[in-house]
């Protein structure tokens, strides 16, 4: 858990009944992670196309697209395998949120 992500405190705390979020909630948050994914997983691809391109320049690029290749590759330059701690744990965090999910807004149910 050194790597800032906390996949597996959430998914132990959600079986335990003490991480609960209420369902719409859940879904967004859900739906946010999901976007997040598919953003890290196109990054992650990038970068491995262009470690793998023996004629990668970004002086062949459009200056927009340019910027933001240079910008994912000095993000990962910086922070090392950080997309991929992203993409091992962001999963995590997509099925506590589902075993957390609650139909009723938290505080409103029976009992409560």
């Amino acid at each position: 858990m050194g790597d800032g992500f906390a996949g597996d405190t959430l998914l132990r705390l959600a079986r335990e009944g003490r991480f609960v979020v209420d369902s719409v909630r859940a879904d967004r948050l859900i739906a946010d992670i999901e976007r997040t994914l598919a953003v890290v997983r196109g990054r992650l691809l990038l970068i491995d196309a262009w470690r793998h391109s023996p004629t990668a320049s970004v002086e062949l690029l459009p200056p927009g697209i340019a910027d933001g290749v240079v910008d994912i590759l000095f993000a990962d330059q910086i922070a090392p395998s950080r997309l991929e701690s992203a993409l091992r744990e962001l999963p995590k965090y997509v099925v506590a949120l589902r075993l957390a999910s609650r139909d009723e807004p938290a505080g409103h149910g029976p009992g409560r």
